[in-house]
């Protein structure tokens, strides 16, 4: 990988991997069936036979996974080396020795490294981009990754104004030392976890969204450090001057979290 063609990476970054290896702790099948589903609507395909798929930030691999169940070459890099160990243990446990799986280490700032891998019918990055500390060189780096006629699907930070001010000011918190990390998941669990465990029980919706899991999805949130937000507008803005078509959209509602896109590459 050249350093040369590689933004300057932020120096307080937070342990996604580690909280991945926590994740796969509980990861079943029923989780992974899930993740299944959610990629098929996302994607508005039944199954991805005879497609390749890239995941930019793979993260635990369960997306990954998803995608190579449903039938597409694989190929997957994450920037830390503990997600790429997440990845592998799934590819160990659910499809060893298949040759239809890449994992590799990668940035998605390290241009060099992203012209090497070709072009894909699907590149995926959900919830990653606005992590790398320079999401929109990010953003601009993976879009020529897609083939003509292919899909481009991502979820970005909603932007809040103030209220994304604090939350960046609670990740770099909760980064500076262990102390502080424990004060504020105790400070945030009821609006976390509470707050939205209640709302499932009422609406009859148990089981999270994409096979996740509210603990680990918490974690994610207050120590996701770098943190970037956009408001949907630009994103859609930014893709359609690349000559992308925004086919599917949907939002977090104003609220904090991501909102995803699903956009086509012109013919």
């Amino acid at each position: 990988m050249s350093d040369s063609a590689i933004i300057s990476e932020p120096v307080t970054r937070f342990g996604f991997g580690e909280n991945w290896t926590r994740f796969l702790s509980i990861l079943n099948h029923k989780r992974v069936s899930i993740a299944e589903q959610s990629l098929k609507e996302m994607l508005q395909a039944q199954d991805l036979k005879d497609r390749t798929f890239l995941d930019v930030g793979c993260g635990s691999g369960l997306f990954s996974l998803a995608a190579r169940r449903l039938g597409a070459r694989v190929y997957s890099f994450d920037y830390d080396p503990e997600s790429v160990a997440c990845a592998q243990e799934l590819k160990r446990r659910y499809c060893p020795l298949d040759a239809e799986w890449t994992i590799t280490m990668g940035s998605a700032l390290n241009k060099d490294y992203l012209q090497s891998l070709g072009q894909f019918d699907v590149v995926y990055s959900w919830g990653v981009l606005h992590h790398t500390g320079a999401m929109w060189q990010a953003m601009d780096n993976i879009h020529a990754l897609v083939k003509p006629g292919g899909k481009l699907a991502l979820a970005i930070y909603n932007a809040q104004g103030w209220k994304s001010s604090y939350w960046k000011s609670v990740k770099m918190a909760y980064n500076k030392n262990r102390a502080l990390s424990i004060v504020l998941t105790l400070m945030h669990i009821p609006y976390l976890i509470g707050a939205r465990w209640f709302v499932r029980m009422l609406t009859c919706r148990r089981s999270l969204e994409r096979g996740m899991s509210l603990w680990y999805d918490m974690i994610d949130w207050l120590g996701g450090y770098p943190f970037e937000v956009a408001k949907p507008e630009e994103i859609r803005a930014f893709y359609q001057n690349k000559g992308f078509v925004l086919s599917q959209l949907k939002t977090c509602g104003g609220r904090h979290g991501c909102n995803e896109f699903v956009f086509v590459r012109a013919e």
